[in-house]
């Protein structure tokens, strides 16, 4: 097998039901695959009290140590926090990190964030902050009905790092809401949502205009884009 393994972590309120379609594309393509769904996101009875952020932490970090041989780390959205601290737990394993319409904090999403869980927001909330395009009423409505709330401690809790090998990983910024050019400008204002990007030392940013959601919007292109670096990083093993 030339490629490497790809790990698929969703965003705040989704579980691995969230990738199905990108899954399925991959799959059928050669690659090896696994979607999470990470504590507290298993369902919108479960106790989210006293999940916090080393918990998705350690959801990803064993995941990618499942695969066997270092994988592609693909984080959508919120998990990019739980993702980047996966990284610094065990770098080795990483081949490759893919941030989709995401990038690695540089501390807590929201530190005063003091509620249990956090819902998805109201239609026209989403709707204000983040980009739709694309996305059909169907989808947004599915989205709504199989949404669960956040756990509150993934907010307010931050990072910990310790491990500067996380530097060195290959990585890719996938640009979907905003384009690659208001990112870096973000990153230059100093934006702590994605300040991890400026203690990399190998980024590389695509532009793929479509929603926040791309595996919904435009599933074939996300896939056909998280396959070639699987590719690319399974040569460079």
């Amino acid at each position: 097998m030339d490629h490497a393994p790809i790990v698929l972590v969703p965003g705040f309120w989704l579980g691995a039901w969230a990738w199905d379609e990108v899954a399925a594309a991959l799959r059928a393509d050669g690659h090896d695959v696994t979607a999470l769904t990470l504590p507290g996101l298993e369902d919108p009875a479960a106790d989210r009290s006293r999940t916090g952020l080393e918990d998705h932490v350690a959801a990803v970090r064993d995941a990618v140590v499942a695969a066997g041989r270092p994988v592609v780390l693909v984080l959508h959205s919120g998990a990019a926090g739980a993702g980047y601290a996966a990284t610094d737990r065990v770098p080795e394993r990483v081949a490759a990190v893919v941030y989709v319409d995401s990038a690695p904090p540089s501390g807590a999403l929201d530190p005063g964030c003091a509620a249990v869980e956090v819902p998805l927001p109201p239609a026209e909330e989403l709707a204000a902050d983040e980009n739709l395009d694309g996305l059909s009423q169907e989808q947004l409505a599915e989205f709504r009905r199989r949404a669960v709330p956040e756990p509150g401690g993934v907010l307010r809790e931050a990072p910990v790092l310790r491990d500067d090998a996380r530097r060195d990983v290959p990585t890719t910024v996938v640009c979907t809401g905003n384009s690659a050019e208001e990112v870096r400008g973000w990153l230059a204002q100093g934006h702590a949502w994605l300040g991890g990007l400026a203690e990399l030392r190998d980024v590389t940013y695509v532009d793929l205009p479509t929603s926040h959601w791309p595996m919904w919007s435009r599933p074939r292109e996300l896939a056909d884009l998280l396959g070639g670096v699987a590719r690319r990083a399974g040569a460079a093993s």
